[in-house]
């Protein structure tokens, strides 16, 4: 392939399009170590400086794959809460199931959108799209417990939250669950959100 021929591969939007998609499958398969902005162009056809057009260094491009990330985590557990028919309980739960099911099918994604190496890709978009995901569950805790002072409140947010990521984190990195079966998994799964939620009700002084 020419050099002319590398370079003009997409119209300009479909280029960066074209990087965040090359970028998100070489992260999945090669790790964040394995990373690198040379690679994402090969993979999209292009020539290793074509990214500066949209990226201008490797930290802009994980930031924006990391956001949409971010995006498509609270898309899942919005389409688990779905399901709850209005029940509060039933909405946390949903989500939380939401949250896990993200996890385990974008292993490397949820390790690089959590890793303390973000830390030092971070954008705006990237911190609002974080944010958007805590603010659905700190928004499912507070419908479970909607009379509960905002202290407590704030408590089981962040409760319901380490809950939900120690369960799928540990699960992913082999510590919990790794003689299950699929089927026992999942039931040991849902047994650990509904004690979640009781004790969410319990500290909110919910009957």
């Amino acid at each position: 392939m020419t050099r002319e021929k590398a370079d003009k591969p997409y119209h300009h939007g479909e280029l960066r399009e074209a990087l965040v998609a090359a970028g998100r499958t070489l992260l999945e398969e090669k790790g964040l170590r394995g990373f690198t902005l040379r690679e994402c162009a090969r993979r999209a056809s292009v020539s290793h400086a074509a990214p500066a057009h949209h990226f201008a260094s490797i930290d802009d491009l994980l930031a924006e794959i990391a956001t949409r990330g971010y995006r498509e985590l609270s898309d899942a557990m919005t389409a688990e809460a779905g399901r709850s028919r209005g029940d509060p309980a039933a909405r946390l739960v949903g989500q939380s199931v939401g949250y896990m099911a993200f996890a385990a099918a974008n292993p490397v994604l949820f390790q690089l959108m959590f890793s303390r190496e973000g830390n030092r890709f971070e954008t705006p978009a990237l911190a609002e799209a974080s944010r958007s995901a805590y603010r659905l569950q700190r928004a499912a805790v507070e419908a479970v417990i909607p009379h509960a002072s905002g202290e407590v409140k704030d408590r089981m947010a962040d409760f319901a939250w380490a809950s939900v990521h120690g369960f799928i984190t540990l699960v992913l990195e082999g510590q919990l669950g790794d003689a299950d079966s699929p089927r026992a998994l999942k039931a040991r799964s849902m047994s650990a959100l509904s004690t979640m939620v009781e004790a969410v009700v319990r500290a909110g002084g919910e009957p």
